[in-house]
């Protein structure tokens, strides 16, 4: 089992930026694929980005893809999700996924391990 926890959520200016992070804890970080959603008020859970346990591989969804950039430090259990030119509609609760062997990746149900969220706030 692994334990994840997100940092780095707050409130930004539209046109900025913020660094999450998901410190992951328990069995080997290295061994999981891990996994960006996000949910905001009124609306479904949504895939964000996503990155293979080597880290060689990335996936992103369209709506993000060119401004968020997902990357991980095996050394440091860590996963992060760096977000640039960031829009109001980026506004959502952001939420940090493993798994050890994830096919459907943009499926909220193919990840086992979930963080409890961080808020972004993006104000026009």
């Amino acid at each position: 089992q692994v334990q994840l926890v997100e940092s780095g959520g707050g409130l930004v200016q539209a046109g900025g930026s913020l660094r999450l992070s998901c410190a992951a804890s328990g069995r080997t970080f290295r061994a999981y694929d891990m996994g960006w959603f996000r949910q905001a008020p009124g609306k479904e859970r949504e895939f964000v980005a996503a990155i293979r346990r080597s880290g060689g591989s990335t996936y992103y969804a369209d709506s993000v893809k060119g401004r968020f950039t997902i990357s991980r430090d095996n050394a440091k259990n860590t996963a992060y999700l760096q977000m640039n030119s960031l829009k109001p509609e980026d506004t959502a609760v952001y939420y940090c996924a493993a798994d050890s062997s994830v096919l459907q990746f943009t499926t909220e149900g193919a990840w086992d391990y979930w963080g409890q969220g961080t808020q972004v706030t993006v104000s026009s």
